[in-house]
């Protein structure tokens, strides 16, 4: 089964976020992927938390490590229908390129981002249920 993740599931899983293990749980056996611009997303919100001191610099080569074992297959969107995704649901364009992929790729998403679900339900995307 092909299953599209986004950044809020990856962030969780690599900082033991409460919800770990029902990510887990619930990717086991998937094929994930994501939009080329995920990988660029997680070093952004690794660099936040480093700015927010919510990791150390000590703390982030493993994360790293960790991130790289994650078997994430990056594919590249339409940017026209990426748009106009963000158009149609007040989006930012990386939310938009999320929902693009699934849509594209006709499988399911999984995310934590109740605003991304929120328009990804309304773009006609599958979701596959995460803990809230």
């Amino acid at each position: 089964m092909n299953l599209v993740v986004d950044t809020s599931v990856l962030i969780a899983v690599l900082t033991s976020e409460p919800e770990r293990v029902r990510l887990v749980q619930l990717t086991q056996g998937a094929d994930l992927l994501a939009p080329a611009s995920v990988h660029w997303e997680v070093g952004n919100a690794l660099s936040a938390m480093l700015k927010r001191k919510r990791i150390g610099g000590d703390q982030m080569r493993p994360v790293i490590r960790a991130y790289e074992k994650i078997p994430i297959r990056f594919v590249d969107v339409d940017l026209q229908g990426s748009l106009e995704i963000a158009s149609s649901h007040d989006l930012y364009a990386y939310d938009a390129y999320v929902i693009a992929c699934a849509r594209e790729n006709r499988c399911k998403l999984i995310s934590l981002d109740k605003g991304l679900l929120h328009a990804a339900r309304a773009a006609g995307v599958g979701l596959l249920e995460a803990p809230a």
